[in-house]
C-alpha cells in the first residue's frame, strides 16, 4: 500500500502554480500509462485552468480546496472545497474561480 498527503501535494502544486506560466500545475500521483485508473492533482492560480478535453470514461473531480467551475457541453457547475463531481461522458474544461486545488480521476473506457 503507498500513502499519499492530499493536502501537502495540494501546497507543493499551489506553490508551482504560481510561478507557472500557464498558472497551473499538475502532475499524476497514482497510475498514468498502463494503469486503467489515474488520479491527477491540479492546482490552477484564480482566472486559468484547463482547455477543453475528451472524457476517455469514468471520471471524477474533487475539489479539496478553493473554488471551480467545470463545464461540459453547454452547461456548466460551480464547485467549492468539499464537492466531488461524477463527471458525464463529454468533453469538459475546468476554471479556477479563485486559487484552487482539485484532485482529477480518470480510467480508460
Amino acid at each position: 500500500m503507498q500513502k499519499f498527503s492530499r493536502e501537502a501535494s495540494a501546497r507543493e502544486h499551489r506553490a508551482r502554480a504560481g510561478t507557472a506560466p500557464t498558472g497551473r500545475s499538475a502532475a499524476s500521483a497514482h497510475g498514468g500509462h498502463g494503469h486503467r485508473l489515474r488520479r491527477t492533482p491540479v492546482a490552477p492560480k484564480a482566472g486559468t485552468g484547463s482547455a477543453e478535453q475528451e472524457n476517455p470514461g469514468e471520471a471524477t473531480v474533487q475539489v479539496p480546496g478553493g473554488r471551480v467551475r467545470l463545464h461540459g457541453g453547454s452547461t456548466s457547475w460551480d464547485g467549492a472545497a468539499g464537492d466531488l463531481w461524477a463527471v458525464p461522458p463529454a468533453r469538459r474544461s475546468l476554471q479556477a474561480l479563485g486559487d484552487a486545488a482539485v484532485l482529477t480521476g480518470a480510467g480508460k473506457a
